[in-house]
C-alpha cells in the first residue's frame, strides 16, 4: 500500500509548488506543476487497483488529494495570474470554483457508493463535468497567455475571466451527463491506429504544450452538449423516463 499513497502525497507536493509558483510569477513551471499534479492524482487509484493495494485510508488521502490539485491549486494559480486584476469578483470566482471543485468531488464519491442502485449504462456517464476536466478548463487563459495570443493580464481580460472561471465552476456542479469512456470497447483491427493517435496526441503535448492544450479544451467544450444528445437517445432507448437536471 505504500506506493500508491507514495504518488498521491507526490500530487499534493506537485499541486502545492505549482501554488508558490504561481505567487512567485513563475506561471509556466507553475502550470506544468498543476498538470503534474492532475496527472499523478489520476493514475495512484489505478496503480492501487493494479497491486491490489486498495485501502480505505488511501481512498481518503486520494479525496483529500483532489479537492487540493483540482481545486486549490488551478483557482490560486489563476488568482495570482489574472483574476486578481478584477478585485473581489475574481477572488469570489476562484473561490466559487474551488468549492465547487469540492462539491463535485463529494457527489461523484456519493454516486460511486450508490451505484449499484443505478441501471448499468448509467454508469458510463459523469454527472457533471468530472474534477481533472474542470482543472484543465479553468487554466485556459494561461494558455492562451502562453501562446502569445495578445491575451495579457489586464483587467478587461480578468472579468472575461472571472465569468469563464464561474462557468466551470456552474459545469462542475451541473447535472450534465458527460461520457465517461471507462466502458468503451475498442475493435481489435483499431487498436493499432488508436495507440498512434495517442502517441501523437502525447508527442504534440510535450512539443507544442500550449497548442495542444488550448485545442483540447475546445474540443472538450465542443463535445459536451454531443454527449448530452448520445444520453438521450440512450434513455429512450432504454426506455427510461429522463427527468429534466439529468440532461443540464
Amino acid at each position: 500500500m505504500v506506493l500508491p499513497n507514495l504518488v498521491t502525497v507526490l500530487a499534493i507536493c506537485a499541486g502545492l509548488s505549482g501554488i508558490r509558483f504561481g505567487f512567485e510569477g513563475r506561471f509556466e513551471p507553475a502550470v506544468v506543476m498543476v498538470l503534474l499534479a492532475a496527472f499523478l492524482d489520476g493514475i495512484d487509484g489505478r496503480l492501487a487497483r493494479m497491486l491490489k493495494a486498495t485501502s480505505k485510508f488511501g481512498a481518503q488521502m486520494d479525496s483529500l488529494a483532489d479537492i487540493v490539485n483540482f481545486g486549490v491549486a488551478p483557482a490560486l494559480v489563476l488568482y495570482a495570474f489574472l483574476l486578481d486584476r478584477a478585485g473581489s469578483p475574481g477572488w469570489i470566482a476562484a473561490l466559487l470554483f474551488a468549492i465547487a471543485c469540492g462539491l463535485r468531488l463529494a457527489r461523484f464519491n456519493v454516486l460511486d457508493d450508490e451505484k449499484a442502485d443505478r441501471p448499468l449504462w448509467q454508469s458510463e456517464y459523469f454527472v457533471g463535468v468530472p474534477a481533472p476536466a474542470g482543472a484543465v478548463l479553468v487554466m485556459l487563459p494561461l494558455y492562451l497567455y502562453f501562446l502569445r495570443t495578445g491575451l495579457e493580464p489586464s483587467r478587461p481580460a480578468a472579468f472575461v475571466a472571472t465569468g469563464f472561471t464561474i462557468l466551470v465552476a456552474f459545469l462542475l456542479v451541473s447535472r450534465l451527463p458527460v461520457y465517461s469512456g471507462k466502458s468503451l470497447r475498442i475493435p481489435g483491427d483499431r487498436v493499432l491506429p488508436i495507440i498512434l493517435g495517442v502517441v501523437l496526441y502525447i508527442l504534440l503535448l510535450m512539443t507544442y504544450p500550449w497548442y495542444t492544450l488550448t485545442a483540447s479544451v475546445a474540443g472538450y467544450l465542443i463535445f459536451l452538449p454531443f454527449s448530452v444528445r448520445a444520453y438521450s437517445k440512450r434513455a429512450k432507448l432504454e426506455g427510461e423516463k429522463v427527468p429534466p437536471s439529468d440532461i443540464g
